[in-house]
This record gives structure tokens, sequence and C-alpha cells, in this order.
């Protein structure tokens, strides 16, 4: 990782494509990229991520697929040519299905001549906690469910996971210095928690193995977005 600015990815939770363009441009040298996400993309489509790529941030498109082999392949080849840095799918959907992903995200950056987004599986949603797992059948805290997906990730050609702060250090003794951690659930303040469960400081979560922080609300409603994302990775150093 080159500069702490890069580690940071901001969540553009919103769904206009102007105000998500501006954000971008403002924080251009900043941040590391713009994650843009289903309320986004749902409104704006393949349309609205292009014009948010135009403002030069490279683009975290955080969609995750969660069906068939076939299917998640194929959204995965339509996404490739919008140039995403990262990627991400749902882990849940098993083995075959990260597979089928990995290679469909080779096979389309070799045919459009772009380069290759990191694929990502998601583990544990930051706002599940054990109740919400027991709740869908899944017995043990989510921190064993998140490194069982992880493992399961790696064997499968995923390029790494999402996973919360609270379970970063686990996933990269697991999984080693190369696979790549995507951690949302930062919070500068513990109590902007807001609808996540699992979450810590960027100094923690870096400190715990992340590669890259999810980071919205606490820049994108800040008086001066560029000056509190840099204030961040300030603190990351």
């Amino acid at each position: 990782m080159s500069k702490a600015t890069d580690r940071i990815f901001v969540a553009l939770d919103m769904t206009d494509v102007d105000e998500a363009r501006s954000f971008a441009r403002r924080l251009k040298g900043s941040v590391g990229g713009a994650k843009l996400g289903l309320e986004f993309f749902t409104t704006n489509g393949a349309g609205g991520v292009r014009a948010v790529a135009n403002a030069g941030l490279p683009l975290f498109l955080d969609l995750k697929f969660h069906d068939i082999p076939n299917t998640v392949a194929g959204a995965v080849r339509a996404a490739v040519p919008l140039r995403p840095k990262i990627l991400t799918i749902h882990a849940g959907g098993g083995p075959a299905m990260m597979r089928a992903a990995a290679e469909a995200a080779s096979e389309a950056a070799a045919e459009h001549n772009v380069k290759r987004p990191i694929v990502v599986g998601v583990t544990v949603l930051t706002s599940l906690d054990t109740t919400d797992l027991e709740a869908v059948g899944q017995n043990g805290p989510p921190a064993d469910q998140v490194l069982r997906l992880a493992r399961l990730a790696q064997e499968c050609g995923l390029d790494g996971v999402v996973c919360s702060p609270k379970e970063a250090a686990s996933v990269r003794a697991a999984c080693g210095p190369d696979f790549k951690l995507v951690v949302p659930g930062i919070r500068p303040s513990l109590g902007l928690s807001g609808d996540q469960k699992r979450t810590s400081g960027p100094a923690d979560a870096v400190n715990a193995g992340a590669d890259f922080l999810v980071i919205g609300r606490p820049i994108t409603r800040a008086p001066d977005p560029a000056a509190a994302a840099r204030a961040m990775a300030a603190a990351l150093n």
C-alpha cells in the first residue's frame, strides 16, 4: 500500500449521480477510491457508474452477487468492463459460485483488455450478530462463520473477503499476508455505529490486518469531507 489514503474507500451511499460524482471529484487525492452499492446501481445502472468513474477515483463496485454459479459468472462478466478495482460477491453462495466468479473475472478482463478486479467474498454482514445468525439457522458466533467462509473463499480462488474489524486479525492469521481484507464498520467515534454492530476505529482495523477500509458517513457528512478523510488517513501512519 503506497499511501495511507489508498486504504480508504468512501461509501457513496446516495442515489443522485451528480451528487456522487461531485463527492468523487472533491475527494480525489484524499481517498483511495469510492464505493458504489446496490441502491446507487439499481437507480442509475452502468451509466451512473461510468459517470462517477469519470471523476477519476478507483471504484469499489459493491453489488454482492449471490445466485447460481452461471448467473453470478455472467454478472461478473458484465461488471468487469466498468473497470472496478474491487468487486463483491457473497461467499455464502458456495464453492462452485465463487470459483465461477473468479474465473469469469479473469476471462472478462482478458477479453476487454482491462485490469482484473479484486474479487472479494462478503462473509458476515456487519449488521449481524450472534442472535441474527441463530435466527437464520447459523449456530455459533459471527467470528466462526467469517473464518470458515474466508478459508473457503481463498480455496476457491477469490482474492480476499469482506469482514468486520473484529475478525480481521483471525482471518489475516489464517489466510496469510496476500489475501485482501476489505473492512467496513469503521467508525472514528464508536458512538456513530448506526445499523452496524461489529465496528472499530480506523487504526485498530489496520493494525488487525485490514487492507482497505470502507468509511461512509464520517466522511460524507463531515463539514469538509476531504479534510476528514485526510485526518483519518493520517491516523493510520
